[in-house]
């Protein structure tokens, strides 16, 4: 008799999930993805089975990050209505709810895309949370705006709520300490 993953004594298998922060650290706003992950970092622990990590710009590239895993949370800008610094939580079935569009650069994040791919390899994830915040100013330059600033706290509660959800908590580090956002020395 097969015992995989303790299926016959009733036990889940451990669930894989990994949170993936997206952006361009040399872009102002678009460095939310990657602050997000240095927050989290700083300040929580995770449990084995999750994987937390900045992948800044992969665009296509996103596809391998996604495969093997049961459930996702994504942390990105996304253009949507609202003011700066406004967090909208858009669910799996809510980002492919729409044919994906052209890419006009290749570092374009292909979220949809790579969720398109995985899905029909078999091997995504099942739950995805985009949690996104709206954007001030996406230019070159170094540093979050004060709005997106102020919604990094809120981002990173929505990303804990998540793993919480989905029976993975994070737990508070101590001591904690500032984010390493080495992107930001002086």
């Amino acid at each position: 008799m097969s015992d995989e993953g303790g299926a016959e004594r009733g036990i889940e298998p451990q669930r894989r999930l990994t949170v993936i922060g997206l952006g361009n650290v040399l872009m102002g706003d678009d460095a939310l993805g990657p602050t997000v992950i240095g927050a989290l970092d700083a300040q929580y622990e995770f449990p084995p089975e999750v994987a937390v990590l900045d992948l800044g710009t992969p665009g296509l590239d996103l596809t391998p990050y996604l495969l093997g895993f049961d459930a996702a949370v994504i942390v990105d800008t996304v253009s949507a209505p609202g003011a700066p610094g406004t967090i909208v939580l858009y669910r799996r079935d809510e980002i492919l709810k729409t044919p994906p569009q052209p890419r006009l650069s290749p570092h374009d994040p292909g979220l949809k895309e790579a969720l398109l791919t995985v899905a029909f390899a078999g091997d995504g994830p099942r739950e995805v949370l985009l949690v996104g915040v709206v954007p001030g100013k996406v230019t070159t330059g170094i540093g979050l705006t004060a709005a997106v600033r102020a919604a990094v706290p809120d981002a990173v509660e929505e990303v804990v709520r998540e793993l919480d959800r989905l029976g993975a908590p994070a737990y508070s580090r101590s001591p904690q300490s500032p984010p390493d956002l080495w992107w930001e020395r002086p």
